[in-house]
């Protein structure tokens, strides 16, 4: 594609080369960087997300601003977005399934998401020397409250795991389902391309490949023999009716779909009644990892089994409550312990 190319002018009294940077429009910009993208690697699903995203952006950007280029973006362009989104933008606008009636205002993870989707791409831009100048370098995400609520309870695992007929293939496929998500605390994505030959039934272990994890290293989860004796019943149930190494199928023997399957944990969530709580895969995942933790798993072996490549992003999803805190303080308080031994004296 042909470029306009704008010199970047010499300072007063300072000797350099003077440099080039292109002209480009949005479209541009956003083809640049998906094109860049696409050949490091990034996957089809993240690629699409940089355009939905900047799309949101450029359709906000043309009802507000007279700006057809990148380098009339500004630092207060962006901010001036973050309000829009914070205060005044609607809730699944534009979404197939949901009407617009939920509320103004996206939530400040949301609102982070796409802030990253926008710092990638003028990163890339800058790192290919095709700005100048990077107006979001100093545009900061937004400070977010802890959640202490993203985690079931055991009282609440277990009024879910009562809900599933599991007389019935797709009532016994969602509890096994669950059961695997607590007890391995693997991704939604991960579980829902499981394959048999993913699972090696004698040493407990599930291998899974790069290619289908979300930070493409492979890695090894260990699973009970509980859980094996229910991946088995499920995979010979579904031998009997379909010819696919795939765990998780539809009543058609279809792959399950992560929307589908987001939309039965729902189903089971409402029939047992759990208040305040999203119902979603990542919330097992949550309670999984904290319950790990509870139970005595050290914090490296957790982060290797969760496939987690920063420890930091491990500590968000093993926040504890009040009263783990309260347990952990009576278990291990060294006055505790001093008192302990004086009664027993």
């Amino acid at each position: 594609m042909a470029l306009n190319k704008r010199i970047k002018r010499k300072q007063a009294g300072k000797m350099s080369n003077q440099k080039e940077y292109p002209i480009l429009t949005l479209e541009q910009a956003i083809d640049l960087v998906f094109a860049g993208k696409s050949a490091e690697g990034l996957r089809e699903r993240t690629l699409r997300d940089y355009r939905k995203d900047w799309g949101y952006f450029v359709k906000w950007l043309e009802s507000n601003y007279e700006i057809k280029t990148v380098d009339e973006l500004s630092p207060q362009v962006f901010r001036d977005y973050i309000n829009y989104l914070k205060y005044d933008a609607p809730k699944y606008f534009g979404h197939k399934y949901i009407k617009n009636e939920q509320g103004i205002g996206l939530s400040d993870t949301t609102i982070n998401i796409r802030l990253r989707v926008y710092k990638a791409i003028f990163n890339f831009l800058e790192r290919e020397d095709l700005i100048e100048v990077n107006p979001l370098e100093n545009v900061r995400l937004l400070k977010q409250d802890i959640d202490l609520t993203n985690c079931f309870t055991d009282d609440e695992v277990k009024e879910i795991l009562r809900q599933p007929n599991q007389r019935d293939y797709v009532g016994f496929r969602d509890y096994v389902a669950m059961m695997l998500l607590l007890d391995s605390g693997v991704r939604a994505n991960e579980l829902l391309n499981l394959r048999s030959s993913d699972i090696d039934f004698q040493t407990r272990f599930i291998t899974l490949n790069g290619d289908r994890n979300k930070n493409r290293k492979p890695r090894i989860v260990p699973i009970s023999a509980h859980m094996v004796k229910l991946l088995l019943q499920l995979i010979n149930e579904s031998k009997k009716h379909f010819s696919t190494e795939r765990v998780f199928l539809s009543s058609y023997g279809e792959p399950l779909g992560q929307n589908h399957f987001n939309k039965r944990l729902k189903y089971y969530g409402e029939k047992a009644q759990i208040k305040g709580k999203k119902m979603t895969a990542h919330v097992f995942r949550h309670t999984w990892a904290k319950n790990m933790t509870l139970n005595g798993c050290d914090a490296f072996t957790l982060q290797k089994m969760g496939g987690w490549s920063d420890i930091r992003t491990m500590r968000r999803y093993i926040q504890m409550d009040t009263d783990d805190l309260r347990k952990s303080h009576d278990a291990y308080s060294p006055v505790m312990k001093i008192v302990s031994k004086k009664m027993t004296n």
